[in-house]
Formats: C-alpha cells, structure tokens, sequence
C-alpha cells in the first residue's frame, strides 16, 4: 500500500511538473489519467501491480 502510495504521488508531481513546464497540455493529461483509471479497472490491473511490485522489491534489493 504505502508504494502503491508514493508511486502515485510521484506520478502526480511529474504530471504537474509537465503540465507547468508546457510539455504536456491539460487535454492530453486528462486523457492519459482517465487511461489509468480506466486500466485499473480492466483484467490486466491483477498483472501490472504484480509487475510494477515485483520491479520495486528488485530495486530494493539492489545494493551501492
């Protein structure tokens, strides 16, 4: 939960970063989080999280 969290800000602040920084306009902002929200919501959402949980536990393990 708490990286579903973070994850989720991050991807927040990128996107507020991007709509303010002229790279991205609202419209297609818009359209790329109703494409999240509407993926969450499909079979592949199980699949993703698995993906995207598994690719963090690997970073975490990754030592400098």
């Amino acid at each position: 939960m708490a990286i579903s969290l973070s994850v989720v800000l991050l991807l927040a602040i990128v996107l507020v970063v991007l709509i303010r920084g002229g790279s991205i306009k609202a419209g297609p902002a818009v359209v790329a989080v109703l494409f999240g929200f509407f993926l969450a919501s499909t079979g592949m959402a199980p699949s993703i999280n698995r993906f995207l949980n598994s690719l963090a536990e690997t970073i975490n393990e990754i030592s400098f």
